[in-house]
């Protein structure tokens, strides 16, 4: 029998013992475990009554950016330095380098980037945001258009003031909740080719890849789908530019 399907049900009748059924899973899963880490510190938040809440949308007419965040008890804005830190990461803070040149902390951060992408050369910049207006006021220009998987929304914002035009290519499933497809983050080919047919080769700097689709709910790309996007974009001569802030949640 194959071990890795293998359950062999166990039922126990009520009068015999207080246990009714059980299932055996010692040859398809494992149990669930312990964590293996100790949580070291515990920040007070305060859980807000239901008037409470009401009154605060209504004084800031509806919109969340409006809340200050003591009023918001589950904060799901935004997954950006959210979670908790490791014991290492602040032990990091006393020991890295803050040289103004040549920071052994830089070294240690090139070395990663460069092994983990093969790229030799790399600019930091604090957030990603900053990352997009340096990229983007070098590559696009006015009457310009960027396709991708739903562009994020500071990624659509620089993309639009310089005056050129994002244009959503994310396949159909992405946006029905009840579809349970794997990967709701992935480019229609269809749709990608029809903006490569009805723009001309100058118009479109690069095709966007956002691993994983923010603006899609955070859903994962495939990688097949990756790779028939950069054949498709390399027939047409257009080059592949992936936003990568979520690549190891993607894979």
């Amino acid at each position: 029998m194959n071990k890795e399907v293998a359950v062999t049900p166990i039922f126990v009748q009520k009068s015999q013992f207080p246990i009714i059924n059980f299932f055996n899973y010692s040859l398809f899963m494992k149990l669930p475990y312990a964590e293996p880490y100790r949580i070291k510190m515990v920040e007070e938040i305060r859980q807000s009554t239901k008037e409470e809440r009401e009154l605060w949308l209504k004084n800031a007419d509806y919109n969340l950016f409006n809340l200050k965040s003591s009023q918001v008890y589950i904060d799901l804005l935004t997954d950006s330095g959210t979670g908790a830190m490791s014991d290492k990461q602040w032990a990091a803070l006393m020991t890295g380098d803050e040289s103004y040149a040549g920071s052994r902390s830089f070294e240690d951060l090139h070395n990663t980037v460069k092994n983990i992408t093969g790229y030799q050369y790399l600019l930091p910049t604090h957030q990603g945001r900053a990352a997009e207006n340096v990229l983007f006021s070098v590559l696009v220009k006015e009457g310009d258009v960027v396709p991708g998987n739903s562009h994020f929304d500071t990624t659509k914002g620089h993309i639009e003031f310089r005056k050129a035009h994002a244009i959503d290519c994310t396949i159909d499933e992405a946006f029905d909740v009840e579809n349970l497809f794997p990967f709701k983050g992935n480019i229609d080919l269809e749709k990608l080719e029809n903006v490569y047919k009805t723009y001309p080769k100058e118009k479109i700097p690069f095709c966007l890849i956002t691993i994983t689709c923010n603006s899609s709910g955070g859903q994962p790309v495939s990688l097949e789908n990756m790779k028939a996007v950069k054949e498709l974009s390399d027939r047409y001569g257009i080059p592949i530019y992936f936003d990568s802030a979520r690549f190891a949640e993607n894979a």
